[in-house]
C-alpha cells in the first residue's frame, strides 16, 4: 500500500500554514462604531476595506459559483458553503484575537447558530411529516388518480398547476413540484412541448403558492420566525401570488393542445394511517401557529411538539405492523397485511430521508452571510439599496437577484440588514424573493429539481423561452400587491 501523502495534501498543508503565519503578522485595523448582530454592546471592527474582508468576500463568491455549477460538477451544494463559512469566521476571529478580543467573534457565531438551529429543527419536523406521507403512499395515490383520469392535456396542465399552487403552502415547493411533474411526464410521454410547458407551469405555481404561507418556502419561514410578518398577515399576498401564477399560465396554456391521451391504468393503495398522518400535519400547523400567536413561543416549539405526536403515532403503526406479521407469519402473510405495511414502519427512516444536504447548505449560507455582515458588507449593501436606490426598488431588485442567486442567502441578508420598512414593504420583499426565482430555471429548488427529473426536455433554455411571460406575471403581481395593500405600504 502506498503511504505517500496525496499531492493535494502536500500543496494545501503548507499553503494554509503560510496563510496562518501571514494573518498573524497583519497590522491591526481601526475600530468602527458599529452595532453587533447579537444585540450586545460590543463594537465591531469595520473590515470592508481590509484584506481580510476582501478575502472573505472572494471566498464566498467562489463558493457560490461552485453551488451554481452543482448540476455540472455533481458536488453537493452544502460542501463549498460549509467550508467557506469556516474560513470566513477563522479570518474574522484572527483579527479580533489580535485586538485582544476573544469573545465578540464567538458571540456573533452563537447568535447565527441560534437562528440556524430554529430553522433547521423546524424544517426537520416538516420534512419528516412530508416523508412519512410519501412513505404512506399519499402522494403516489394522488399521482395515480391524475394519470388514470383520462383528462385532456390542457386540463392536466391546469390541474397540476392548481394543485401545485395550493399544495406548496403546506408542503414545500420542491416536493410539490416533483409530484406534479411526475404526472406531467407520465401523461405527456413523447410530447416534449407539453412536458416543457407543464414543468414551467408547475415551477411558477409552486413558487407562487409558497409565497403567501410561512410553511410554503424557506424565505417566508425566515420572515415569520424573525417576527417581521405575523402568520395571518401573509394571506394579504394570496391574490398577488395567484396573479403571479395565472398570468404566465394563461399565456402558456395557449400552447397546449386539447389532445386527450389514453388514460394510464394505475392504482395505488394508501397505507394504514396515511390519512391520519395528513390530519396530524394539519394539526401540527395549528399547534405551531397557536403557540406562536397566543403564547409568543418560537414556531419551532410547535413543530417539534407536532413531531413528537407523529413519533408516538409511528409507534402505534410499528406495533400494529408487528402484530400483523405475528398473526399471518413472515411467509404466509395475507395480501391485506402486505398492502398495509410491506415492512415494519419506522419513523426514524422518514427522518433519515430528510434533505440533509439542504439543511447543511442553510448552515453554510447563514454563517457565511452572517460573517459578511460582521465584516460590514451588509451595512454597505443596505445603504446602497434601501437608502440610495429606494425601498420599493430595492425589494423588487431582491426578486431579480433571487433568480440568479438562491433566494435564501438574499432573504437572510435582507433580514440581517433589517432595513426600516413598513409591513407592506416586508410583504413585498417576501413576495419578490419567493416568486422571483421562477424567472430562471436555476432560480429555485423546484426548477433545478425538474431539470433533473425531465432531463433533456425541461432545460434552462426551454424555460428561458417563457421568461418574458413569467416576468410579466412578476410585474403584475407587484402592481396588484401595491394596489390592494396600499394602506399598509
Amino acid at each position: 500500500m502506498n503511504t505517500a501523502p496525496p499531492l493535494r495534501r502536500l500543496i494545501l498543508f503548507p499553503a494554509f500554514s503560510c496563510l496562518g503565519l501571514f494573518m498573524a503578522m497583519l497590522p491591526a485595523p481601526a475600530l468602527a462604531v458599529t452595532g453587533s448582530a447579537s444585540g450586545d454592546t460590543a463594537t465591531l471592527i469595520d473590515l470592508t476595506g481590509h484584506w481580510v474582508g476582501i478575502t472573505a468576500l472572494v471566498i464566498f463568491v467562489l463558493a457560490y459559483i461552485v453551488v451554481i455549477l452543482e448540476e455540472f460538477l455533481h458536488l453537493r451544494k452544502s460542501k463549498p458553503v460549509m467550508l467557506a463559512a469556516g474560513l470566513i469566521w477563522l479570518l474574522i476571529a484572527m483579527v479580533y484575537t489580535q485586538q485582544g478580543d476573544t469573545t465578540t467573534a464567538a458571540n456573533e457565531i452563537r447568535h447565527h447558530l441560534l437562528e440556524y438551529a430554529e430553522l433547521m429543527l423546524f424544517l426537520l419536523a416538516a420534512m419528516t411529516y412530508i416523508n412519512t406521507m410519501s412513505e404512506r403512499n399519499i402522494f403516489l395515490a394522488l399521482r395515480a388518480w391524475l394519470v388514470s383520469s383520462g383528462y385532456s392535456l390542457r386540463t392536466i396542465f391546469w390541474i397540476t398547476g392548481l394543485l401545485a399552487f395550493f399544495i406548496s403552502p403546506v408542503a414545500d415547493n420542491l416536493t410539490t413540484a416533483l409530484i406534479m411533474a411526475a404526472v406531467v411526464i407520465a401523461v405527456g410521454a413523447g410530447n416534449r412541448a407539453f412536458i416543457t410547458v407543464g414543468c414551467i407551469n408547475i415551477v411558477v405555481a409552486a413558487n407562487a403558492g409558497g409565497a403567501f404561507s410561512p410553511f410554503g418556502d424557506i424565505t417566508t419561514l425566515m420572515v415569520w420566525q424573525k417576527g417581521m410578518v405575523q402568520f395571518s398577515e401573509f394571506f394579504d399576498l394570496f391574490i398577488p401570488s395567484l396573479v403571479n401564477w395565472l398570468v404566465p399560465a394563461a399565456l402558456m396554456a395557449l400552447a397546449v393542445t386539447r389532445q386527450r391521451p389514453e388514460a394510464l391504468q394505475e392504482a395505488v393503495r394508501v397505507k394504514e394511517g396515511g390519512y391520519v398522518v395528513v390530519g396530524l400535519f394539519l394539526a401540527t400547523i395549528a399547534i405551531t401557529v397557536s403557540f406562536h400567536n397566543f403564547f409568543h413561543l418560537p414556531p419551532v416549539i410547535g413543530m417539534m411538539t407536532g413531531l413528537s405526536i407523529l413519533k408516538l403515532y409511528g409507534y402505534h403503526l410499528k406495533r400494529n405492523s408487528l402484530r400483523q406479521k405475528e398473526i399471518h407469519g413472515p411467509e404466509n402473510a395475507s395480501l391485506q397485511a402486505v398492502e398495509h405495511e410491506g415492512e415494519t414502519f419506522d419513523i426514524f427512516k422518514s427522518m433519515e430521508r430528510a434533505e440533509w444536504d439542504t439543511l447543511m447548505f442553510f448552515y453554510g449560507v447563514i454563517l457565511c452571510v452572517g460573517g459578511l455582515g460582521t465584516i460590514g458588507y451588509l451595512a454597505l449593501v443596505s445603504h446602497a439599496m434601501y437608502v440610495q436606490l429606494g425601498v420599493t426598488e430595492a425589494n423588487i431588485l431582491v426578486g431579480v437577484l433571487s433568480a440568479i442567486v438562491d433566494n435564501i442567502p438574499v432573504m437572510f441578508a435582507v433580514l440581517t440588514m433589517n432595513p426600516d420598512m413598513s409591513l407592506g414593504q416586508w410583504l413585498l420583499v417576501t413576495l419578490t424573493a419567493g416568486v422571483g426565482g421562477s424567472l430562471l430555471s436555476i432560480g429555485s429548488a423546484a426548477g433545478v429539481a425538474l431539470m433533473g427529473q425531465a432531463r433533456g426536455i425541461y432545460t434552462f433554455f426551454s424555460h428561458l423561452k417563457w421568461s418574458w411571460a413569467i416576468a410579466l406575471g412578476y410585474g403584475v403581481s407587484i402592481w396588484i400587491h401595491m394596489l390592494i395593500n396600499s394602506d399598509i405600504m
